[in-house]
Formats: C-alpha cells, sequence, structure tokens
C-alpha cells in the first residue's frame, strides 16, 4: 500500500496536478490538507472517476482537510474529537478513516503565527487535543498513522538555517514539546529520504528562490505507531512536484508499506 500526505494549497487550483499525480505515482491513500474550499466545492466526483472515495472536513477559507482512498473508506471521523474552537469554532484540520489494512489521521496542525499571539497558544491546545484524540488508535495493532501538515520542524536539523527561525513559532521548545507528547503515544517518526540534497525537506517558501536555493523546512511528518512503523519498506519527499508552474509550496511525503 502506497499512502501519502501533501499541502496542496487549494485542491481547485491544484486538481489537474494533483489528478495526474495519483495516476503517475500509483497512490493508494492521500492525506490531503489546506484544500482551501467548501465540502460543495471539494472535487469529489473528479476523484471518483479516478477511483478515489472521499472523506473531507472543509468550509471554505484557508483550511480544510480530506483523506482520499482506491483501497476502501470506512469509520470516518470528521474534526478533533475535544478539540478546541478558534474564534467560536472548530476548525477543519482533522479527518480520519480506515483505508484498507491501515487507519489514517490526516491533520493540518494550526500555524501559531507569533509566539505572542493567541493563535500560537490555540495551537498548543490543538496539539494536547491531538494527542488525547490518538492514544487509543497509537496503542492498538491496526498499522494507524497521524500524516500532515503539522507545521513544527522537529529539530533545527529540520531547517535550513535554524539562526533564521529563531525566537519564531514552527522551532520553540514548546511545539517541539509537543510532538514528543504526541510520540509518546506510541508513534515514531517515519523520517523520508530525499530525491536531492541532504535533508528531506517537505516545503519551501514561494519568496526568494527559496525553493532552488534548498531553504526548506521538514514541516510535513508522518508518525505511525508500532504496527505502522514495522510496514514501511521505503519513504521519500517527491521532491519533484514541487516543481514548476502552479505547484503547491509542500512537496507530497509518500510512504510505502507492506500491509497484509
Amino acid at each position: 500500500m502506497r499512502i501519502a500526505t501533501w499541502n496542496v494549497n487549494s485542491i481547485t487550483a491544484r486538481l489537474p496536478r494533483l489528478l495526474a499525480w495519483l495516476e503517475s505515482s500509483g497512490t493508494d491513500v492521500l492525506c490531503i490538507q489546506e484544500t482551501k474550499c467548501t465540502l460543495e466545492q471539494f472535487p469529489a466526483e473528479a476523484l471518483r472517476e479516478a477511483g478515489y472515495e472521499s472523506a473531507v472536513n472543509a468550509t471554505g477559507r484557508w483550511n480544510g482537510v480530506a483523506v482520499i482512498s482506491r483501497v476502501g473508506l470506512t469509520d470516518v471521523v470528521t474534526g478533533l474529537p475535544g478539540g478546541p474552537e478558534y474564534d467560536g469554532v472548530q476548525e477543519p484540520r482533522a479527518v480520519s478513516a480506515t483505508c484498507g489494512g491501515a487507519r489514517v489521521w490526516s491533520v493540518y496542525v494550526p500555524n501559531g503565527r507569533e509566539v505572542a499571539h493567541e493563535h500560537y497558544a490555540y495551537k498548543l491546545r490543538w496539539l494536547e487535543a491531538l494527542r488525547e484524540a490518538v492514544a487509543a488508535d497509537a496503542a492498538g495493532t491496526l498499522p494507524f498513522a497521524v500524516l500532515g501538515d503539522y507545521n513544527i520542524a522537529p529539530t533545527d536539523e529540520d531547517v535550513w538555517d535554524p539562526a533564521v527561525f529563531e525566537g519564531a513559532t514552527h522551532v520553540t521548545p514548546a511545539e517541539r514539546e509537543a510532538l514528543a507528547a504526541l510520540r509518546g503515544t506510541g508513534l515514531s517518526d517515519v523520517v523520508p529520504r530525499p530525491l536531492k540534497y541532504d535533508r528531506p525537506y517537505s516545503y519551501w517558501d514561494y519568496r526568494q528562490l527559496a525553493f532552488p536555493k534548498n531553504r526548506g523546512m521538514r514541516i510535513d511528518l508522518v508518525y505511525g505507531n508500532a504496527p505502522f512503523a514495522a510496514a514501511v519498506k521505503d519513504s521519500y519527499v517527491d521532491r519533484e512536484e514541487r516543481k514548476g508552474k502552479g505547484a503547491s509550496d509542500h512537496a507530497p511525503v509518500v510512504v510505502d508499506l507492506d500491509v497484509r
């Protein structure tokens, strides 16, 4: 089974690339973030014609997540159980489903904006709710993973220049401690291999030629439980999909599993 995660940065803008990538990559299950569409705007029919069922949590604006699968889609949970609200609503940042022989969550962790901002405190509350929500599945016997855009670089090795990010979100001790607590439920970081250079970055800003200069970050993560990690045969960042006109600022992270 080939499972991937990809922040597409607008599924309507990226749909032709997405459909082409699904066909060329042979992906069975894809966790999508930042759909930037309403539920009605989500291209479920186009994906169905390509052989994929969809589980979607989307209300428009800049959030939205989905799981699409061509190997089955059951036991869907929309939203983060017990998750906090921001501006009076629970944002569409999580959806989970069982696909074939594995269960996956697609998550889009809040950005945090600035350390002194309320959104940063919200980010930490959201991560705590995520830890509580996934604990049972993480400790289970079914291959299970939480995939998505975490908006956190786990270590200084996961950013192109730690000095540039000093004092900013994505690298603070509190955020990294929240990731450690999430791993403490029984999950481990499935670190992909890069297709070029020595670090498997998954995000490069559109500005200042960040991608050609490889000034990136590894913030799109796959956290799997012991059965999931044991089934991993390969994992890589599909850096090629970050190239060219109309690309997302994130690249897909792909994991190949031996699930029987």
